[in-house]
């Protein structure tokens, strides 16, 4: 099942994905006397989801069809991220070696380098990643999403897809002249506002037949700076939810960004995407708010006392 948090007057609620365009929730529950969550968060953390999917997958699918005259096509939705408050964000700091190498630096190989963001960070398809005042070089990477689907400690690594909700595109963004300053500063680097772009598309792991097999992307411009496939991670998914449960509980709506293929430097007036095999584009323009920044007014009035 694919489904998308989607922009309607005031609110912020999902729809799904069909073959004839996004249909909302709310019609879905009227037609099927049904009360599924209206929100993305609200819909996972209620435990929902998988049931929405079972119902989707046992014909479900072409009930949809009797709301054809409530669809919206791709190209007139309004996307917001997928939810604005998980109560988690991990991300995960050199992941391919070839990443490593654009930095000059050495990839963990015992155990991932995770960091944590705060959900003042997040964006959504389409929203203008900003570059910050504090910043001359800033990067951004596109990266596989993981969202936990339930409450889980001490996962197996065989075990770990009964606890995801699903996967979604990622662009994390880095004020990389700020690390590299000290690597103590990346916290800081990574927590500035709209560097954490989330969605559009949330896919329920039946929809993906193998997720080693993605092959994941950053896109400036429309060339792509960076590609690689998940095998090729040092830590791929199936550990990194297994080793993170091991350190804290893992709540439903958790965000685990995998780490990226390459990270790209932007600038005002780009576009950067967030490509990966089965999904559309995650798209942000860029823009410095350097450049936009009000400057300071002088009252020619005042004079220096002589």
């Amino acid at each position: 099942m694919k489904l998308a948090t989607i922009k309607d007057r005031d609110t912020e609620r999902v729809w799904v994905d069909t073959s004839f365009g996004f249909v909302p929730m709310e019609s879905i529950n009227r037609q099927c006397n049904q009360t599924w969550p209206l929100e993305m968060l609200k819909l996972i953390q209620s435990g929902k989801l998988e049931e929405l999917n079972g119902w989707y997958r046992s014909g479900g699918q072409e009930e949809l069809g009797t709301l054809k005259d409530q669809a919206i096509m791709y190209d007139q939705v309004e996307f917001a991220p997928l939810y604005r408050k998980p109560r988690k964000i991990w991300g995960i700091g050199l992941n391919y070696q070839e990443h490593a190498s654009d930095l000059s630096e050495k990839a963990p190989t015992i155990e991932p380098a995770s960091f944590m963001k705060p959900d003042t960070t997040i964006i959504g398809h389409g929203d203008y990643i900003e570059i910050p005042l504090q910043s001359k070089s800033t990067t951004a990477e596109g990266e596989l999403g993981v969202i936990i689907g339930r409450k889980c400690k001490d996962v197996e690594r065989k075990d770990w897809l009964s606890v995801v909700a699903g996967f979604t595109t990622i662009l994390d963004m880095t004020a990389e002249d700020i690390l590299r300053k000290n690597p103590r500063y990346l916290t800081m680097s990574k927590s500035f506002d709209t560097f954490f772009s989330f969605g559009s598309l949330l896919l329920t792991p039946d929809e993906i037949e193998d997720v080693m097999g993605l092959n994941v992307a950053t896109v400036i411009n429309g060339q792509v700076h960076a590609r690689n496939v998940v095998a090729n991670m040092t830590f791929p998914p199936d550990l990194l939810v297994s080793f993170h449960s091991r350190i804290m509980t893992m709540l439903p709506g958790d965000v685990i960004s995998t780490g990226t293929p390459g990270a790209v430097p932007i600038s005002e007036g780009d576009k950067v995407e967030c490509w990966i095999d089965g999904f559309q584009p995650l798209v942000n323009p860029v823009k410095d708010l350097k450049n936009t920044a009000k400057p300071r007014i002088i009252d020619q009035n005042r004079r220096r006392k002589t």
